[in-house]
């Protein structure tokens, strides 16, 4: 196995400012998929001329990071795919160790990089350990193990990778991670949005809908409510706060949370779009 075997797939949406150092780092006898969620032609031209390598397809519409993902994988003719944030860069070694964690272990689904754990009071002693999930901006795939069914493209932002995860431990697959698989990741910086507010009132409206979504989902819509109740009460108290204190953006953010939350309920699509300008 080489690095010819693995094909990296990288969605994108306003990322110009991350792209071509996440490129560079990547081997040029890796193939890369790049799938932009815009209709951006001089995007495309631009990334596909910077390296040889590089294949961008466009998505006339935003769909979302699972759609955008699935539509790349399925393209992906390697052994192995190499799912990337466009935010990462990777080392001289990263893939080189990806590979040689999967030869190591051939029955695995998912192998993931050094990470934090999620239980920071968990000591790891051993290199390569089992997990239950792993955090999706750097996701190697055993292709054939997944029978071209990926993320739940429901989901638009947030919990897709984690549901991936549980998807897998359902099928009695098993997801690794590797102490000596290293890479760097910016973390929250993929997106170039001019207005800060404006991401914030996207990301709080995803992050309610697919909380929400994905304890439905898994637990049931009863239990599903009783998690988020709490959250829903301090919601809709923080609005009233935020309203009699006359903070204006704070309020618009918490609205947001609200308005994930009943569309979440309500069983309606996760639809919510950032103003880019």
């Amino acid at each position: 196995m080489s690095t010819n075997d693995v094909t990296a797939v990288i969605v994108t949406f306003n990322s110009e400012h991350k792209i071509f150092s996440c490129l560079d780092s990547i081997p040029i006898d890796t193939k890369v998929i790049i799938v932009e969620n815009s209709n951006n032609f001089s995007f495309k031209k631009s990334v596909e001329t910077h390296r040889k390598n590089v294949e961008c397809f466009l998505l006339k519409n935003n769909e979302g990071y699972a759609f955008a993902n699935n539509y790349g994988l399925k393209k992906v003719n390697t052994k192995y795919a190499l799912i990337l944030n466009p935010d990462v860069r990777l080392f001289n070694n990263t893939i080189d160790n990806f590979i040689l964690t999967a030869s190591k272990i051939r029955s695995f689904w998912i192998i993931g990089p050094n990470q934090n754990l999620n239980n920071k009071k968990t000591k790891i002693d051993k290199e390569i350990y089992e997990t239950k999930d792993i955090k999706g901006y750097a996701m190697f795939l055993n292709i054939d193990k997944f029978k071209n069914k990926f993320f739940d493209d429901k989901f638009f932002l947030y919990f897709e990778e984690i549901d991936l995860c549980k998807q897998v431990k359902k099928k009695g697959g098993s997801i690794f991670v590797d102490k000596n698989i290293l890479l760097v990741h910016d973390g929250g910086s993929s997106v170039k949005i001019k207005s800060f507010h404006e991401l914030e009132k996207n990301r709080n409206w995803h992050w309610m809908w697919s909380s929400f979504y994905f304890h439905k989902k898994h637990k049931g819509f009863l239990l599903a409510f009783i998690i988020i109740f709490p959250k829903l009460f301090s919601i809709i108290f923080k609005i009233l706060i935020f309203t009699l204190l006359q903070q204006k953006q704070q309020k618009e953010i918490y609205i947001c949370r609200l308005s994930g939350i009943f569309n979440s309920l309500l069983g309606k699509k996760s639809w919510y779009r950032p103003r880019l300008n």
